[in-house]
């Protein structure tokens, strides 16, 4: 029998506080300190499901994009209905998201209208990507139990 678990991503940083409070506006969640652990703040989605997890470390170097090897790197992918991506942006970028730079992907072209980088206000990767469903009616579908494939958009790349 397998036990129960579940899992969750935590970024590093200096910060936690203000990081969290970022990624709880960004997403309509909550941000609080995890039981027991004064080092991890935990964004928990409206549902109560935990999201994401940020942890104070305070020798935090942030990542860079791309990376001079031009390696993957790991990020966070939001999803955000097709029709509200120039939205997503403007709150992102309003919150303290940095755009990454768009020419940098040239391989792309069409890249921009499915798939916008940015990194944090700590530095991490992180990317809006523009789904076939909303991305909330998904997310309730699978509370309630019911299998659901995320749609993506097509031909989308999987690099941050």
């Amino acid at each position: 029998m397998t036990v129960l678990k579940t899992s969750v991503l935590v970024l590093d940083c200096a910060e936690p506080e203000p990081l969290a409070g970022f990624y709880a506006e960004l997403l309509g969640a909550a941000a609080g300190p995890a039981p027991g652990d004064g080092e991890l703040i935990l964004v928990t989605g409206a549902s109560g499901v935990v999201l994401l997890g940020v942890r104070r470390d305070p020798n935090h170097v942030p990542p860079s994009w791309p990376a001079p090897e031009d390696s993957q790197q790991a990020h966070l992918r939001i999803l955000v209905a097709a029709e509200a991506l120039d939205e997503a942006e403007r709150e992102a970028v309003g919150l303290g998201a940095r755009p990454l730079a768009a020419e940098e992907d040239g391989s792309r072209p069409d890249n921009r209208t499915t798939l916008r980088r940015f990194s944090d206000p700590a530095g991490h990767a992180f990317v809006l990507a523009a789904v076939g469903e909303d991305p909330a009616a998904t997310a309730r579908k699978a509370d309630q139990g019911v299998g659901v494939a995320v749609p993506m958009a097509p031909d989308e790349e999987t690099v941050p």
